[in-house]
């Protein structure tokens, strides 16, 4: 019993294995359309929602960002350097829009309603550092995916 167990686990290992990279690509695409959304609501008040009814200069400017760069990596282009700069964007909406919303920090996410701007945040981080897949612009346009040397390269090339 327990040696068909592994077994059906090493099999479905091979197959995660096979597809991850797709739904690295896939990862990737939804949370840039996620973001692109609230770049949408904010900037162009589509859906009119009230919370983007009258929003500030620096929500324009997050909105305007999210919409951007969001699409950025809905397509795959640029993909790293887009991540991170949206991972940043999310740890300030974060701190600055949530945790310090009413004056006084409010710790958790379930009560300061930044819950999403968190998981966003390690979203972006992660793709920041594994870049966009196989379905992305950059892979079309042969973007490397892993650094060009590895850590041993690097450290024997410094001592000479």
């Amino acid at each position: 019993m327990v040696g068909a167990f592994a077994e059906s686990t090493m099999n479905l290992d091979r197959i995660g294995a096979a597809y991850q990279p797709y739904m690295l690509s896939l990862f990737r695409f939804i949370t840039g359309l996620l973001l692109f959304q609230y770049g949408v609501a904010k900037i162009f008040k589509f859906p009119a929602l009230p919370y983007f009814a009258d929003i500030p200069p620096l929500i324009i400017t997050a909105g305007a960002l999210e919409l951007v760069v969001g699409g950025l990596l809905m397509i795959g282009l640029f993909t790293r350097i887009s991540a991170f700069i949206l991972s940043g964007q999310m740890a300030f909406a974060y701190f600055l829009g949530h945790m310090f919303k009413s004056g006084e920090p409010v710790f958790l996410p379930l009560i300061n309603g930044g819950t999403a701007a968190i998981l966003f945040c390690f979203a972006c981080l992660y793709l920041s550092i594994s870049g966009g897949g196989p379905l992305s612009v950059d892979a079309a346009m042969g973007v490397p995916r892993r650094p060009r040397h590895s850590r041993e390269a690097q450290f024997t090339g410094a001592a000479e």
